[in-house]
């Protein structure tokens, strides 16, 4: 019996070039290279400047994930971009990638789960692509998470930087097999008994500013340590992922979410 599936025909990365060192954070605060190092392996993480945004980097990600696809922005009908720093609290942030490229039919939106955000766009994605209401996606994870960073809190700051990744799919008939290639199976997961675990402190409906990330960082920690558009842009570059590879994703984030995805390479 066939099945459509949501294949990977391409994927992409940006990193703002700026770059933001332990040294330099231990020169601001109460750390060292040794235990940033120690404790998360972390040597340095990219910021982006001043006047680059989310969606910057969202596209910048997006070119190159079509570029690797070897397909023309006019064949995405949707554009589905999991993001907690949006440029702006509406409209969407992958409307402006949409419009970057000149598309101009399909539909394009933003899907909040934190650092599972990535998992989740690409279950919906897959989600539509099967239904055959869409047929080609450009799914993005983009953040700028040093906008909602206190830079003198130890316990965060030297956690998170800012980048972006993107992979293109295309909705293509398979035999239904597990051989098949594509995305294979999906799940997803949240409980809310655990969102004062790790929040932002803002909101426009609770504060009417855009507040900071706050995070208990033991009680996390036991329920999750790991980026994942960015490692699998990576991994396929250098050849570690290879086509028919069986590869299995997995991420976690505030809600708490968390989430996973099988597909074959």
């Amino acid at each position: 019996m066939t099945a459509i599936r949501s294949v990977v025909l391409g994927c992409g990365s940006y990193l703002p070039q700026q770059i933001l060192t332990n040294a330099e954070l231990a020169a601001r605060i109460d750390t060292s290279d040794e235990w940033i190092v120690q404790r998360t392996g972390i040597r340095q993480r990219h910021i982006a400047a001043d006047g680059e945004f989310t969606s910057h980097l969202a596209i910048h990600a997006a070119r190159a994930a079509l570029a690797n696809a070897g397909v023309d922005a006019q064949s995405i009908d949707l554009i589905v971009l999991a993001t907690s720093t949006p440029d702006h609290t509406f409209p969407a942030t992958a409307v402006a990638v949409q419009n970057d490229f000149g598309i101009h039919h399909g539909a394009a939106f933003d899907l909040q789960a934190v650092c599972s955000g990535f998992i989740f766009a690409l279950a919906t994605a897959d989600n539509f692509l099967r239904s055959g209401a869409f047929k080609r996606a450009l799914v993005i994870g983009a953040e700028t998470f040093s906008r909602i960073l206190d830079w003198n809190d130890r316990g965060t700051c030297v956690l998170f930087g800012d980048g972006a990744g993107a992979i293109v799919l295309d909705a293509q008939l398979q035999p239904g097999k597990p051989s098949d290639r594509g995305i294979l199976t999906t799940h997803l997961r949240s409980d809310g008994r655990h969102k004062s675990k790790l929040y932002v402190d803002g909101g426009p409906s609770s504060t009417q500013t855009v507040g900071y990330l706050r995070m208990e960082g033991r009680e996390v920690f036991k329920h999750a340590v790991a980026s994942i558009p960015l490692a699998l842009s990576v991994a396929a570059a250098d050849g570690r992922i290879k086509k028919g590879d069986l590869v299995l994703l997995e991420a976690m984030g505030g809600g708490f979410t968390w989430g996973s995805a099988l597909l074959r390479w």
